[in-house]
């Protein structure tokens, strides 16, 4: 019956807070709607026994991506006139992408009741350790059958990160850049210089 009342009440806070999400004017309210929306998603993630996908969410998206989306929020001068204009044009836009990602999904189901499409079923090869918690049972498949998987996901991630940082990082005239080598090979008497102004006549850099 517990089990029962938390499922409701999470599932119930989780629609009213991504509809918040949407219908908030302020974004950086949006951006406080959608953490609490991962909270009550991880909520519900507990009860069906998932607790290392209830953690990622907590730690990965509460904690660094939804995080960073209120930092930027918060940073930029935007202009929410404009931003409200822009949702309004692009509004019917959005209503039909919104129904044909819900035709699929209806269809996909209908398919499936039906009998026209067939689900794999499971082989045993990916079944849990015996005795073993769902986050020991998932990292004995990341770093057991999966790890060379594992590692190139991680390297394309890095090649990711080194392009961006390549791509973004482009000389502009007017802006004085770090020369790496120059500051390595200097000496301590070059770092800082001792002078006696005289007054009022300030210092020269």
């Amino acid at each position: 019956m517990i089990q029962v009342l938390a499922f409701y009440l999470f599932a119930g806070l989780t629609l009213a807070s991504g509809l918040a999400v949407i219908l908030s004017r302020n974004p950086v309210h949006s951006v406080l709607w959608l953490i609490l929306a991962f909270f009550n998603a991880a909520g519900l993630m507990v009860l069906l026994g998932a607790e290392f996908i209830a953690m990622l969410l907590v730690i990965v998206y509460v904690g660094a991506v939804a995080v960073l989306f209120l930092f930027v929020v918060m940073m930029l001068d935007i202009d929410f006139a404009t931003l409200r204009a822009g949702f309004t044009k692009s509004l019917p836009l959005g209503l039909f992408i919104a129904g044909v990602l819900l035709a699929e999904l209806l269809l996909g189901m209908g398919a499936e009741h039906i009998g026209a499409l067939k689900i794999g079923t499971a082989d045993g090869q990916n079944a849990a350790l015996a005795g073993a918690s769902n986050i020991e049972a998932i990292g004995t498949l990341l770093y057991g059958r999966y790890l060379f998987l594992f590692e190139v996901s991680g390297l394309i991630l890095l090649v990711a990160m080194v392009g961006a940082i390549i791509l973004t990082h482009r000389q502009r005239e007017g802006v004085r850049g770090q020369n790496i080598s120059r500051q390595v090979s200097r000496r301590p008497d070059e770092a800082t210089v001792n002078t006696r102004p005289g007054v009022g006549e300030g210092v020269q850099i």
